[in-house]
C-alpha cells in the first residue's frame, strides 16, 4: 500500500513522504478553520450540534480542497516543469506558508512606519501595506522554497513576479 502511494506521487526517498503528510495536515487545518467560521456564523444554540456540524463541514471542505488541489496538480505539472509529483505538494506548501507568514509580518511592518488600521484611512493603509509586504513576500518565498528543496523554482518565480510589475531592472546583471 505505501509503495503504491510512493509510486503514484513519484517519491523515491522516504524523506519525501513529509510533503504529502504536511499537505494533508494543511488541508484539514484549513478546512477546520473554514468550518469553524461557518459554524460560528450559523450560531448553533446546542454545543453538541455545533461540534458535529464542525466535524462534518471540515470533512466536506477538506474533500473539496483536496479535489481542487488534485485538479490544479494536473494543470501545473507540466507548466511548472516539475519532475516528480511530490514537488507540487512542496510548492503549494511554500505558497501557503509564505502567504501566511507575510500576512503576519505585515502588521509589525506597518507599525514600524507608524501606520495602523485605527489611525490611517483604509484608502492609504491597504495600498501602503501591499507595497511594504511585497519585498517581504519575495524574500520569504525564496527562503521557504529553499527549505522545501525548491529554491531554483521560487528564485525564478520571484524574479518573474518582480519583472511583471516593472521591477525586473533590479535583477539585471
Amino acid at each position: 500500500m505505501i509503495q503504491d502511494f510512493k509510486n503514484r506521487w513519484e517519491i523515491t526517498k522516504n524523506w519525501q513522504l513529509i510533503h504529502p503528510f504536511l499537505g494533508m495536515i494543511a488541508t484539514f487545518f484549513s478546512a477546520y478553520l473554514i468550518a469553524k467560521g461557518i459554524v460560528k456564523a450559523i450560531a448553533f444554540q446546542n454545543e453538541n450540534y455545533a461540534r458535529i456540524a464542525t466535524v462534518l463541514i471540515t470533512i466536506a471542505v477538506a474533500y473539496l480542497i483536496l479535489k481542487i488541489t488534485l485538479w490544479l496538480f494536473t494543470k501545473l505539472y507540466t507548466r511548472w516543469g516539475v519532475t516528480q509529483r511530490w514537488q507540487l505538494i512542496a510548492m503549494f506548501l511554500v505558497f501557503a506558508i509564505t502567504g501566511s507568514s507575510a500576512g503576519k509580518l505585515s502588521d509589525p511592518c506597518m507599525e514600524l512606519v507608524g501606520l495602523t488600521k485605527e489611525t490611517t484611512n483604509g484608502w492609504i493603509y491597504w495600498p501602503v501595506r501591499i507595497v511594504l509586504i511585497f519585498p517581504v513576500y519575495q524574500v520569504l518565498l525564496v527562503i521557504f522554497g529553499w527549505i522545501f528543496g525548491q529554491y531554483i523554482f521560487f528564485k525564478d518565480f520571484a524574479i518573474k513576479m518582480a519583472s511583471r510589475i516593472g521591477l525586473g531592472f533590479l535583477f539585471k546583471t
